[in-house]
């Protein structure tokens, strides 16, 4: 494991008004995206599509890094050279999803789950990396109900986000550590606030018993939000407010940098909290983005299948809007004027 290239790695993905693209969906979800706009779920579809994205000109000046699926990490881009070669010389750093998805955990509350993936991992990591990946990322769901999360949930998903980070950091791969509350539930921001604090504090547990190098990771959370079906929502600044409290409590600064997953969030309102704890500032670690569907869902509606320009158009001024959010210098009127 070399520290300095991990470190130059983390670093590198959450300077300053750059983020991540999460372009990692799998086969099934993607198929769900491309069902509401009309477009078969074929490879030469997938491929066309982040073709469409990955080919944006000027995304590069907000993206640090793009989240692939396995299949899209060893697929070529239309114009032939690898869609890893196509990102890396825009200067944009591929990664990978390594997980095979939350699978229900025995034993466990109700709705609760396990994310799978670490038998073989080693070896896999070994392919990613020859293949040009240079960051991976790993997510652990947890639930918010009248019985999760328990004791149980929280522990073995924090000890499986650490395995896995010290296994990507023996290949050279920056692990990011994504434990996501989920926000589904009808629980109010004070509950969220409660129940990220103690995941982060057992994934820290967990981090530091397996000897991970936190200035080799990036940490991708959850916002500090109510659940959908809370009747009291929160405003941008109890968000904002509510997350940085956690963050400064949990984070260690060794920690390079926390790129935040939208988990469902509007793609307006994933980018107003995000500007707004920038501006609120008091940390040092980069603050940024590593967001999928709040990146990509005006970019795919305006694609539909055949439009490339109009989906570029969209990508573009989407990441434009998370790189100066990632810096507290959004406003909503450049939203309008789009």
């Amino acid at each position: 494991m070399n520290e300095k290239i991990l470190n130059d790695i983390a670093v590198a993905m959450v300077a300053k008004g750059k983020g991540l693209l999460a372009a990692d969906e799998s086969t099934g979800t993607i198929k769900k995206r491309f069902d509401k706009i009309g477009v078969e779920n074929t490879e030469g579809n997938r491929q066309a599509y982040r073709d469409m994205l990955f080919t944006t000109p000027g995304f590069e000046q907000h993206t640090s890094g793009v989240i692939l699926f396995e299949e899209t990490l060893f697929q070529k881009s239309l114009a032939g050279p690898s869609f890893a070669e196509l990102l890396s010389s825009k200067g944009v750093i591929p990664g990978i999803k390594v997980d095979k998805g939350a699978q229900p955990l025995a034993g466990g509350g109700l709705e609760e789950t396990i994310t799978e993936g670490l038998d073989g991992l080693r070896e896999r990591l070994a392919k990613y990396h020859a293949a040009g990946a240079r960051f991976a990322k790993w997510r652990a769901v947890i639930t918010i109900n009248d019985e999760a999360p328990s004791d149980y949930a929280l522990h073995v998903n924090a000890h499986a986000l650490a395995r896995y980070a010290v296994l990507c950091q023996e290949a050279g791969i920056v692990p990011i550590v994504e434990p996501e509350v989920l926000m589904d539930g009808d629980n109010s921001i004070e509950v969220c606030e409660e129940v990220t604090d103690v995941v982060l504090d057992s994934v820290f547990g967990e981090l530091n018993a397996q000897n991970v190098l936190l200035e080799g990771m990036i940490l991708k959370p959850n916002m500090v939000v109510p659940g959908i079906q809370c009747t009291e929502q929160a405003s941008v600044q109890e968000v904002a407010e509510a997350t940085l409290r956690v963050l400064k409590r949990r984070v260690p600064i060794a920690v390079p940098g926390i790129a935040f997953l939208s988990g469902g969030q509007s793609d307006v309102l994933a980018t107003a909290h995000l500007d707004a704890m920038n501006r609120i500032g008091g940390f040092t670690w980069g603050l940024t983005f590593s967001y999928g569907r709040a990146l990509q869902a005006a970019a795919l509606k305006a694609w539909g299948g055949s439009n490339v320009e109009a989906g570029k158009t969209a990508h573009l001024h989407r990441a434009r809007m998370n790189g100066l959010a990632a810096q507290g210098q959004w406003d909503k009127s450049l939203e309008k004027a789009a």
